[in-house]
């Protein structure tokens, strides 16, 4: 009877077992990546603003640099500096919109009232849509009784914010830390990127210089110039006698995150207001000034100082940017969202000369 042998094994060949460890380590990679993304994650929204307060401080850290301060030190100059100048704006916001808008909202039963200029003004309208033959409901009720409402839905909101304290400071602290790394460390960062990102260099290099460009864009273009625009209308508010202008500038702020239009839902209306309730000069002189300051030298003259003219992208993607981040992201979607969307699109864009290229 035949002994049977067992047919020596074949070991692969190099180029198949080099394949298979780098595929191994390609999924190792990706492992540990979401493992760090997913660790971060509680703090996403302080290192993602402390990113882009990074890309938009690279001038000032420069600056630094160019005065022989070191890296290091110029980068903490910057990062501790940003962080107290966003503390206190969101101290001074929270302020104005909170307490500032209580006194707007408790005010606005009485100015709604027969001897109130809002309720006289209302009074009026409503007699005109009667001879127009427009129905019209008691719009001075229904009014005062939405006041009613949003001043108990405010102060719920004011009491949430005090809720608010560790987790915002626990924000800031990361976001200081991630404003300091991306400020030291950019550089390094990009080119690791570019080598472990499985597309070509070039490709890797564009999409990150378009992340910087459009953090940059948003936070300096949109929210910076927003701030810009709030503070011309608050002084414009407060020269025509506007009640509590500090409160209409930070609502002007927040309308000038909408495209097209923004500003102009706030102070037009306020204008007319003017107009129509008896003060023609006045309503002139704040549509005159507004439409001079915040609309003319702040998107003419004061934004493409801060971030050039680099075109955008299309309005309808900026407004689908915008609510459809507040829908995910809560409230940072207003940030999140339209770099997000800039970011997309500028993949698409990489992808489609890649194609054209062959």
């Amino acid at each position: 009877m035949a002994s049977s042998t067992r047919p020596p094994m074949q070991s692969e060949p190099p180029d198949v077992l080099r394949q298979k460890r780098h595929r191994a380590l390609g999924v190792l990679a990706i492992v540990a990546a979401l493992v760090l993304v997913r660790i971060a994650a509680p703090f996403g929204v302080g290192l993602f603003i402390g990113a882009l307060l990074g890309f938009s401080l690279q001038p000032a850290y420069g600056a630094l640099r160019r005065r022989h301060l070191s890296a290091g030190f110029s980068s903490l100059l910057c990062a501790v500096g940003a962080a107290l100048v966003v503390s206190a704006t969101l101290v001074g916001v929270m302020i104005l919109f909170v307490s500032r808008g209580l006194r707007v909202l408790s005010a606005l039963p009485d100015e709604l009232g027969p001897q109130g200029s809002l309720g006289r003004f209302v009074t009026e309208l409503t007699r005109m849509l009667t001879v127009m033959h427009t129905p019209v409901t008691d719009v001075s009720a229904t009014l005062q009784a939405e006041a009613v409402s949003m001043g108990g839905r405010v102060a719920g909101w004011a009491a949430d914010v005090a809720t608010w304290t560790f987790g915002t400071l626990l924000a800031l602290f990361f976001m200081t830390l991630s404003t300091y790394f991306v400020l030291r460390h950019w550089g390094d960062l990009a080119r690791h990127m570019e080598e472990l990102l499985p597309f070509e260099r070039r490709h890797t290099h564009e999409l990150l210089n378009q992340f910087r460009r459009a953090g940059r864009q948003v936070l300096l273009g949109t929210v910076l110039t927003g701030i810009i625009q709030g503070m011309f209308a608050a002084v414009g508010y407060r020269i025509v006698g506007v009640p509590e202008p500090g409160f209409w500038g930070v609502v002007t702020a927040l309308a000038s995150l909408v495209p097209a239009v923004g500003t102009l839902l706030v102070w037009v209306p306020i204008g007319i207001f003017k107009i129509a309730t008896g003060h023609p000069v006045l309503g002139a002189t704040l549509l005159i000034y507004s439409a001079l300051t915040v609309g003319l030298i702040s998107d003419y003259v004061i934004r493409p100082r801060l971030v050039g003219r680099e075109p955008g992208v299309p309005t309808v993607l900026t407004f689908i940017a915008l609510f459809g981040g507040v829908e995910v992201f809560g409230v940072v979607g207003l940030v999140l969202g339209p770099v997000l969307v800039t970011l997309s699109v500028a993949v698409l864009r990489t992808y489609q000369e890649s194609l054209r290229a062959g």
